[in-house]
């Protein structure tokens, strides 16, 4: 596998693993195009080979500078075997907008994506491990855990956190309209674009909230009619901001 080792710290170095190879224009390698994906996101899909069978799964994850961490049960047949680490791949992606076009060839969608390569390892640390339990709730919640009930020793010993340092990651993203064959645009068609946004809702509070607790002032980045990427972003910017 050989790699262009970039000389710019603000790019991830590429080999044929992470480039982009259809449609390369839409690619990008820059670390922070990559990273204001991931922060738009919360869930993620992890991919691994574990003898000879290929598994995706399905996660929540979070990131802090070029390391992604996720958690799962201890007893998951994955994190069985990451006791010496594992090549893995996690994407994550998002629908932006349905492209209709005035063919069937041209339908596509607006997206970005984001795909990250390293290698898996279980977090055995106790100090990191606390830490990622913590971050798990902050991430996304400012502030949230030191105001919730402590997490026990048995559920800290039933969840394992894993992390992952970012070796190679790469972006792409279609941002942009209908892109017919120049014969088809007198076709009698509707063609364009549907734009897609994941909106927050109007809150539904615990029917047995302790009367006396409102909804802290940390929450307001998730106010109803704000989209879950804006949301997650200032989440993420908060989170770093305290850290």
């Amino acid at each position: 596998m050989s790699t262009d080792i970039s000389s710019d710290p603000g790019s991830y170095p590429i080999s044929d693993r992470n480039r982009v190879k259809r449609l390369h224009e839409r690619g990008s390698y820059d670390r922070a195009a990559v990273h204001a994906i991931l922060d738009a996101g919360m869930l993620c899909h992890v991919a691994y080979v574990i003898d000879g069978q290929p598994y995706c799964t399905p996660t929540l994850y979070w990131r802090e500078g070029d390391t992604l961490y996720w958690h799962g049960s201890s007893a998951s047949r994955m994190l069985r075997h990451l006791k010496e680490g594992i090549a893995a791949n996690l994407t994550v992606s998002h629908l932006d907008g349905l492209v209709l076009a005035r063919s069937g060839f041209n339908h596509s969608a607006n997206y970005r994506s984001a795909m990250c390569f390293g290698t898996a390892r279980i977090v055995e640390d106790p100090d990191e491990k606390a830490a990622a339990l913590r971050a798990v709730v902050d991430r996304f919640y400012p502030d949230r855990s030191a105001s919730l009930r402590p997490i026990t020793a048995q559920e800290i010993k039933a969840t394992t956190v894993i992390g992952m340092a970012i070796d190679q990651a790469s972006a792409k993203i279609r941002a942009k309209g209908v892109a017919d064959e120049e014969e088809d645009y007198g076709h009698p068609v509707w063609a364009g674009v549907l734009p897609i946004r994941t909106i927050i809702g109007e809150e539904q509070p615990c029917p047995r909230l302790l009367p006396e607790i409102a909804r802290p002032e940390e929450l307001a980045i998730y106010r109803a009619g704000e989209t879950l990427d804006q949301a997650l972003r200032d989440a993420q910017r908060a989170y770093e901001a305290a850290s």
